[in-house]
Parts: C-alpha cells; structure tokens; sequence
C-alpha cells in the first residue's frame, strides 16, 4: 500500500488529490512543519532534503519530489497522457510548476535559503511575490478556453490548485485569474478535491 508524508496546504496537497481521486486504498502521515517534524532522522531517511512531499512504495522504497512523485502516480491511476508528444508536454507542465512557480513562493516564505542578510530579506520577498503573481497570470492563460491543463483531467490540475491556494494565502488577487478561478471553481465541484481540502483544513 502506498502511504503519502504529507503537510496541510504545501505542495504535497497535489499527490494527495490524486491518491484520493484514484479510490485505491492508501495510508497518509501528516507531518506538522512548524514543530520540525519533516527534520527528524526518521523521516530524513526518507526524504533528505527533509521536505513534503515523499511517498512510500508498496515495497517501502521512498519517492520523493512532485516531478517523480506526479508522473508516476498518474501512470498508474490513468490520469497522465498516454501520447508521447502530449507525455511531453505534461512534463513540461510539471518541470514549470516545480523549478519556477513553487521557487517563486519561496522567495516569499522563505528568503533565509537565499541570503544570510536578513537586510535583504524584504527586497528578496518582494520580488518573489511579484514574480510568483506573474507566474500565476501564466497558469491563468494556460486554462484560457480549456478545462484543464491535458486533454482530460490529470495530476497536473491537482499542482495547479496548490498554487491557486498559495495566491490566496498571499492575499493576492487571484480572484480577478477568470480562467484560474473557473478551474478552482470546476476543481471545488469533485469530492475528492473536498475531502482533501477538509482533511488539511484548506478554504478556497
């Protein structure tokens, strides 16, 4: 049985919509990051970089980071696309979310990993969330005239809403993001998304 280490609201919501969304049955440890729990030796073992997402296989071999941990949930649940071209294009999708959107954030909540000078820190901060909110308007124009973000509903669209999340917990105006908000609204629509958000205590 797979078990997903997870952490209510980070990055890891998006494996856990499609773990969800698959009706497998499947174990999850919610790690609380503010105490440090993603830093225990334990859990270094499975994760080194001591960060959410990882994900224990079925022969307790550990997955981590959301570039392998998505590809290979969704080739397994039948939600990833099967044409080699569109395959393409859904790592593209994913390779964005992961070195350029999700570091975007970072610079936000996180500007220690980029200077020792906490003097910087407001500057590095501010540009973070100019450039996560740009990145945001990308995402937006990428469900322009679409459902979602492959031909059918895929793992891609569970990434995209983390995102979406992060925007509002930034208080910035993802509301004004059409395309974006009419998929958070299509996404609000499927039980799993719900059970999901309940379990890790997320409103949209």
């Amino acid at each position: 049985m797979l078990t997903l280490f997870y952490a209510p609201g980070a990055c890891s919501m998006a494996a856990h919509v499609v773990l969800e969304e698959s009706g497998e049955k499947y174990q999850t440890h919610r790690l609380n990051l503010s105490k440090g729990e993603q830093k225990t030796a334990e859990y270094m073992k499975i994760h080194p970089l001591g960060r959410v997402p990882a994900l224990k296989l079925d022969d307790g071999s550990p997955l981590a980071e959301n570039t392998a941990i998505l590809p290979y949930l969704g080739k397994r649940f039948d939600m990833w696309p099967t044409d080699l071209i569109k395959e393409a294009k859904a790592l593209s999708v994913v390779g964005f979310f992961a070195s350029s959107v999700h570091p975007a954030h970072g610079h936000i909540g996180r500007p220690e990993r980029y200077t020792a000078d906490t003097a910087a820190f407001p500057g590095i901060q501010a540009m973070g969330k100019k450039t996560f909110h740009d990145y945001l308007k990308q995402i937006d124009a990428m469900y322009a005239g679409r459902e979602w973000l492959s031909d059918t509903y895929s793992v891609l669209d569970p990434y995209a809403l983390v995102f979406y999340n992060w925007g509002v917990k930034r208080e910035l105006p993802v509301a004004a993001l059409k395309h974006y908000t009419a998929f958070k609204d299509r996404m609000l629509e499927r039980p799993a998304v719900q059970r999901v958000l309940a379990d890790e205590g997320v409103k949209l």
